[in-house]
């Protein structure tokens, strides 16, 4: 058997499935293929020019390498294939983004051949995908007196590459699919059960939203040729959740447009909308493709004949609606006028936000990657050429305001700006290309990471970023046949790249499936920092920290930076007394309720969330910052005092040491620069030069909350609230109940403890109420089963020195094995306790779940349909958050328990407890009061 043969083989299985032939990455693959093609004669000749021409994955990937050399050949006249002409070889080079391509015409450009470089200069021309070793050779070849060389830079210096390409059109026709009601979470675009598919693009088309959505859609785009399909999110905001450049890519590959003729399943420019707009982190997604987000503000509320907003018998606003979208209503969106316009012209909406110069340049450029390549390639060749920089490009809003101080999050983005105009102070509101310290990738999304960095000709991290990292958190309950397929060939591609992996493709270190926000959360070594990861609970203790999408965080990996406006600020602070039956998860959920008391609506959607802490260190913060992707924030900054901030660092320094010691530094040295860096940190801190990050007492923030912990009370639940009528409210994180609104009648099919919300110090309480209740019981018997899965394997490691892992052990059914992973999931659980893997486990809900029409009751972070557990026809299931002791409590009772219960069951045990400040210490240098 040969490659080809193997390569007809899965075409024909594909077949079964629906789906056309595989795109092809692999060199010995493509060589085949061009054999074929030399062969006049032979029989797949026909097939493998169309392979070769249309089905050749571009970038990087060795296949671009092969075709990229023989298309030389072919332009040189060292070879003739009859059906691909010199003139268009170099149209096919042109589609082929950068890396092997660039380098061939190059070669071709700087060659000795007039008429062959000045063509080839002509598609150069277009180019933006250049690294250093490109134009390094350009900038050699212009000194050296190159006529052609000249002529790129002068072409590169004007940004002919953007100015020369067509305007966003002014009218766009679209015809409406309302995708759900309420909030639509990229789970409905892109499931987390079918994340081992992602890199396999028209495969993974298959899963979004449903078969018959799909079908809708494509009878719409037969009803209304010349219109695009618009996605909307009906009462809701679209892409809450998780940061999936997956479902950006399912919405475009049925809604948008061919990104090239050349390149198979790769579309651009899809339409999305929502009541309430956009999440902050889709939207950005959609900024990568170059596609268009609009806030429709088409439900608002009602109000009486004196302006008060009308109630319903909850307390909750009524709406009305202002203008229909209902599925199949035919709309203009003008971009000159930035409105959108009904089927009579007449306008609804301003859409000036999802219109601003630089999301028009993304439409036009077809995407923001070429944004910023395009960006530094005029940069380079204005400074090559001695000239003063004319940019094409709109200028970056700069929003500096006299006499206003800086919040944390504007301090943050001032210290780390690049291109802004020297001396100017910036505000919220302006946009800014940053420098990324630290980069995170994760394992479900890694692979599309990986091809994105191929299609963009990256093949070295940014030496400008401190660490990247790439987990194995997302895969690791079940080793199956998928996993195995795709993580080890990720974690090589990414070894390979520069980023410390938590597995080694050498096989010589333990693989470390910990969860990829603790590992970031360690490694994060500067309060000043920016951090950029594949995960939207990328939400930091230090630092400010974005969850993204896996373009975003292959851009971040292959330049060091990331472009976004300056985000507005709400401060969070907190009054009042911890009780001691109450655990921090508690205060958590009682922000989200006490903020929409005091507010109404919710003030942390798409803005960042400033809060004052203080006093807790890294692990326990990160509780309330990773919490804060729930409450549809943007980011989160702490604001720590500086001792407590030198405790967080001397931890991240010891937790560094032990990933050194167990031999996942790499050839560059990177964890011991951590180090390093934190020891510089807390130097400065120490000596009083550069205190721990803190808002200036005359910043401006959208709004403040202050949280009483003298109200809370009791223990906590976020409900999924999935009977509510108003099918718009069911699955937010805005249903916060106190345990005995269920008055101990609340049935519990299975506990969950773990995820990245919880830290050592829940570990620990699981063990001391087992302790406690076997003293008082003489055993424990579980009514419920329950998991719990810690964030990591130094957790465990501490557990173990302590004592606390052998009671565990004690009462675990199951025990994970490291020599013996599980090759298939578990959807069903006995009444016991299971110690599984370190990793996300059930929380993802892509390889482990919950039994369909279960009740789930986890220390976890979502509440999205069929996330944890699915549904039965004639039950819904839920999931369920709240604290560890709640979660341990209520499996042992198989219910809710009462609070007089629960009270009894967590006295005497060390919860996890915050108390702020009361007034500052004569030492500090950063109070934060």
């Amino acid at each position: 058997m040969t490659l080809y043969t193997d390569y007809l083989a899965e075409i024909e299985t594909r077949k079964e499935q629906g789906l056309h032939a595989k795109p092809i990455e692999d060199a010995a693959l493509v060589s085949e293929l061009i054999a074929q093609i030399k062969d006049t004669g032979n029989a797949e000749r026909e097939a493998s020019l169309n392979f070769f021409i249309y089905n050749t994955l571009p970038g990087t990937t060795s296949a671009a390498g092969v075709k990229a050399k023989f298309l030389k050949e072919i332009i040189l006249g060292a070879e003739e294939v009859a059906e691909i002409t010199p003139t268009f070889a170099f149209e096919l080079l042109s589609h082929m983004k950068g890396g092997p391509s660039v380098e061939v015409l190059l070669d071709l450009a700087l060659g000795d051949d007039a008429a062959t470089a000045a063509s080839a200069a002509e598609v150069l021309k277009t180019q933006v995908f250049l690294y250093e070793a490109d134009t390094d050779r350009l900038d050699a070849a212009y000194k050296a007196g190159n006529a052609i060389a000249k002529e790129l830079l002068e072409s590169y210096a004007k940004a002919e590459f953007f100015t020369k390409l067509p305007e966003v059109e002014e009218e766009i026709k679209v015809v409406t699919f309302i995708a759900g009601i309420g909030d639509i979470s990229t789970d409905l675009l892109s499931p987390g059960a079918e994340a081992h598919s992602r890199a396999d693009r028209e495969l993974h088309g298959k899963c979004m939203c449903s078969p018959e959505d799909q079908v809708a859609i494509q009878e719409l785009q037969k009803q209304h040729p010349d219109a695009r399909v618009m996605l909307i999110a009906e009462k809701g905001t679209m892409g809450v959740g998780s940061s999936r450049m997956s479902g950006v890519n399912n919405v475009a590959l049925w809604t948008g447009k061919k990104a090239s003729p050349y390149v198979p399943f790769v579309n651009i420019a899809p339409v999305v909308a929502g009541t309430n707009g956009i999440s902050p982190i889709f939207l950005t997604t959609v900024g990568v493709t170059g596609g268009i987000g609009i806030d429709l503000d088409n439900w608002v509320k009602k109000t009486d004949a004196d302006g008060n907003v009308v109630v319903d018998e909850d307390g909750e606003a009524v709406l009305e609606e202002a203008y229909s979208v209902a599925t199949g209503t035919v709309l203009t969106i003008n971009t000159k006028d930035k409105t959108l316009l009904d089927a009579d012209g007449n306008v609804l909406k301003d859409v000036s936000a999802a219109f601003t110069p630089q999301k028009v340049e993304f439409m036009k450029a077809g995407g923001s990657y070429a944004v910023v390549f395009g960006k530094k390639l005029q940069t380079f060749a204005a400074a090559a050429l001695g000239q003063d920089l004319k940019s094409a490009y709109a200028p970056s809003k700069e929003v500096s305001v006299e006499g206003q101080g800086l919040t944390a999050v504007e301090k943050i983005f001032n210290r780390n700006a690049l291109g802004t105009t020297p001396g100017v102070t910036l505000h919220a509101g302006s946009d800014v290309r940053v420098k990324v310290n630290v980069v995170g990738s994760q394992d479900t999304t890694g692979p599309m990471t990986a091809q994105e960095l191929e299609a963009m000709a990256a093949t070295v991290i940014s030496p400008s970023v401190d660490v990247g990292y790439q987990s194995g958190c997302h895969t690791a309950s079940v080793w199956d046949k998928k996993a195995q397929a795709n993580i080890p060939k990720l974690m090589k591609f990414m070894n390979d790249f520069g980023l410390v992996t938590a597995r080694d493709p050498k096989g010589e270190y333990h693989s470390m499936t910990d969860v990829i926000h603790k590992v970031l959360n360690d490694i994060t070594v500067d309060d000043w920092d920016i951090i950029v990861g594949g995960d939207s609970h990328t939400r930091m203790s230090k630092g400010v920290a974005f969850g993204a999408d896996s373009g975003t965080v292959a851009l971040a990996l292959a330049t060091g930076e990331a472009a976004m406006p300056i985000p507005e600020s709400v401060k969070v602070t907190f009054k009042g007394q911890m009780a001691e039956h109450m655990d921090f998860r508690d205060v958590v959920h009682a922000t989200q309720a006490q903020m929409l008391k005091q507010h109404g609506d919710n003030v942390f959607q798409g803005r960042v969330i400033e809060v004052h802490i203080g006093t807790l260190l890294a692990d326990q913060a990160f509780t309330f910052t990773d919490w804060t992707a729930e409450m549809k924030a943007k980011a989160s900054v702490c604001i720590s005092n500086d001792e407590t901030l030198i405790g967080s660092l001397e931890l991240a320094k010891s937790r560094i040491q032990i990933m050194i010691d167990k031999g996942m530094e790499n050839a560059a040295g990177t964890l011991q620069g951590l180090i390093d860096k934190a020891d510089a940190r807390i130097a400065e801190i120490q000596s009083g030069e550069k205190t721990a990050l803190v808002p200036d007492a005359n910043a401006k923030y959208f709004a403040e909350v202050v949280v009483d912990l003298d109200e809370i009370v009791e223990p906590m639940i976020a409900d999924p609230d999935v009977n509510n009528e108003d099918v718009s409210k069911r699955y937010t994180h805005d249903t916060i109940r106190p345990v005995s609104y269920y008055k101990a009648e609340k049935k519990v099919d299975l506990g969950f403890v773990g995820s990245c919300m919880v830290h050592k110090g829940d570990i620990k309480i699981v063990a001391q109420m087992l302790k406690n209740l076997e003293k008082l019981n003489g055993k424990v018997e579980f009514k419920a089963p329950l998991v719990v899965a810690a964030p990591t394997y130094n957790i465990i490691d501490e557990l173990k020195e302590e004592g606390d892992w052998d009671i565990l052990q004690r009462y675990s059914g199951f025990t994970f094995d490291d020599m013996f992973p599980k090759t298939q999931a578990r959807t069903e659980y006995e009444n016991i306790l299971y110690l599984e893997r370190p990793g996300c486990s059930l929380c993802m809900g892509n390889q482990e779940k919950a039994a369909k029409g279960d009740t789930v009751l986890a220390t976890s972070t979502r509440l999205f349909q069929g996330r944890v557990v699915g549904d039965l026809p004639e039950k819904k299931g839920e999931s369920l958050l709240g604290s560890t002791p709640l979660v341990v409590l209520a499996a042992i009772l198989g219910r809710t328990p009462t609070l007089e219960e629960y009270k009894a069951a967590v006295e005497g045990i060390n919860l996890t407890k915050f108390a702020p400040p009361l007034q500052a210490p004569s030492t500090t240098k950063s109070a934060h009061f």
